[in-house]
């Protein structure tokens, strides 16, 4: 069964540029070991490694942790389910940007092609 604490609300996130674990673990209500082995099942989440292998996380990596702790602790998905969920965000995000640059190309060809008939 869910956890009935788990739907409170996250604190926002401060204008940072990194992130220790410390402090994500705080703002996402995540323990450090969780977010260490995050790292490992989930290939999207890759903080920057410093000197002495110190972890420092980015506001991208906060939200996409922050998207998984949402998926597995108020969605109910497992582990395997959480990173299948976000390969298709990830693929549905390809493809709708694929869709994108073939319409602006379409574009660009057809006004070249009215160029070319005058």
């Amino acid at each position: 069964m869910l956890d009935p604490g788990s739907n409170q609300e996250l604190p926002p996130i401060p204008a940072k540029r990194y992130f220790t674990i410390g402090e994500v673990s705080e703002l996402c209500a995540v323990k450090p070991h969780v977010l260490r082995y995050w790292e490992q099942e989930f290939p999207q989440l890759k903080p920057v490694k410093r000197r002495g292998n110190r972890r420092y996380y980015q506001r991208h990596d906060l939200l996409m942790i922050r998207q998984i702790r949402s998926l597995l602790h108020e969605q109910g998905f497992t582990i395997l389910g959480a990173r299948q969920q976000l390969e298709g965000d990830d693929a549905q995000t390809d493809v709708t940007r694929s869709q994108q640059i073939a319409r602006q190309v379409r574009m660009e060809l057809e006004e070249v092609l009215q160029i070319l008939r005058r």
